[in-house]
């Protein structure tokens, strides 16, 4: 008797997952349906995919829509936390998991299947994402990882697996590099950049302009936010997913948003990773600027560990769990008053936010004047600075007694 009758895929087209159909179904001898999840990754990547499942030996291919959904309920909220991995990772990737998993557990119960199924390495982190969720969220559900159970250990033995069964693929017994694409970036791993002592090549990049490809020219874009949400771009509004397309268009051909690093994967191991967040880096600078203005010093502090530990939640795969509930309910607090606009300069790889005004700032002149001003007496600083270093003062006075 066969274990499993309906197994859903989470598919893309690709080499790995043209041959998991098959594999799926001579292993279980079971039904297997694809699902392609659609997050901005590009017509090019989604053409033909549906026959591709269906000559794979997939019974339907469910292509679902979810970049409106991605970017308005998981990147927004992501970034009204402020989330940096490790200071630089925006978290392209690891953002897209769990709507993805969720639409595959929703596609699951639709055609009454009594599994899931991934093509993630035993190797990488997605695994460690996708599973998170699912265990999260369909815990009835059997998953079934390929790469952790078959024998076909490289690109040769899965066009040879397919070859024998006269299936179609495309791909060619070399890749340079392992990429991974959705709205918000797109992310680039293998070939020289295996090495970190080797610079990327420009065969590396294909979302955005070189730095000094890029024009010689500065173009400066306004973003306006409202409660730390990016709502419209040059005065224009637009739905959260048309605001990040707006300026990933904007910001690709200056070179905006490259970023070279060496990351610590949940796994345990390094992996070095080149990453293109063109928009993201544009929208990340303007809420980070209009922080600046309405944020006191404790909320801002408490904000940035806030944002830390939300990158790691994400990172993790953590997504439907009670912290990641937590955090975003402080976030959407310190966000309350997170209205402004912002002009951000774009030029050679670079983005400043050169104006930013807010209704709800901080920021007084008649304060911080360097002038005369009639609302500070300066002589109260002394006080001040006695009673906050009084501490200090006590120590030194105690070693000197004894």
């Amino acid at each position: 008797m066969n274990k499993f009758k309906k197994i859903v895929l989470a598919y893309s087209g690709g080499l790995d997952t043209s041959a998991i159909v098959p594999w799926l179904k001579e292993t279980y001898g079971c039904e297997v349906v694809a699902f392609v999840a659609d997050v901005g990754q590009g017509d090019d990547e989604l053409a033909g995919v549906e026959e591709k499942a269906i000559a794979s030996g997939a019974s339907e291919c469910h292509i679902v829509d979810l970049k409106e959904e991605m970017v308005s309920d998981y990147i927004y909220p992501t970034l009204q936390t402020g989330a940096i991995y490790e200071g630089t990772y925006l978290l392209g990737t690891s953002m897209a998991r769990p709507i993805i998993a969720k639409a595959q557990v929703e596609i699951a119960r639709k055609v009454g299947a009594d599994a899931l199924s991934h093509g993630c390495t035993g190797k990488g982190n997605d695994q460690v994402r996708f599973e998170a969720c699912f265990a999260a969220l369909a815990p009835d559900l059997e998953v079934i990882a390929p790469w952790r159970e078959w024998d076909l250990t490289s690109r040769e033995s899965l066009l040879d697996y397919l070859a024998e069964r006269d299936i179609p693929c495309a791909a060619s017994a070399t890749k340079i590099y392992s990429r991974d694409a959705n709205a918000w970036h797109i992310s680039h791993e293998g070939g020289e950049l295996e090495d970190p002592w080797n610079q990327p090549s420009d065969q590396v990049w294909t979302m955005t302009n070189s730095p000094e490809e890029a024009p010689d020219t500065p173009e400066f874009v306004s973003v306006s936010v409202e409660k730390g949400q990016i709502v419209a771009v040059n005065g224009e509004r637009y739905s959260p997913y048309n605001c990040l397309v707006q300026l990933n268009n904007i910001a690709a051909p200056h070179g905006v948003g490259r970023v070279d690093i060496v990351e610590n994967r949940l796994v345990g191991m390094k992996s070095r990773g080149c990453y293109e967040t063109p928009g993201g880096t544009v929208m990340m600078a303007a809420l980070l600027a209009i922080d600046e203005l309405i944020l006191d010093k404790s909320s801002r502090k408490w904000k940035e560990t806030l944002g830390n530990e939300f990158a790691h939640l994400v990172y993790d795969g953590r997504w439907f769990t009670p912290l990641k509930a937590s955090i975003l309910a402080g976030a959407e607090a310190l966000c309350e008053l997170a209205t402004g606009e912002v002009v951000l300069k774009l030029y050679k790889g670079q983005v400043h936010a050169v104006q930013k005004q807010s209704v709800n700032s901080l920021y007084s002149e008649d304060f911080a004047t360097f002038g005369d001003d009639d609302v500070y007496d300066q002589s109260h600083a002394e006080g001040f600075i006695r009673l906050f270093s009084l501490s200090s003062r006590i120590a030194t006075l105690n070693k000197k007694s004894k």
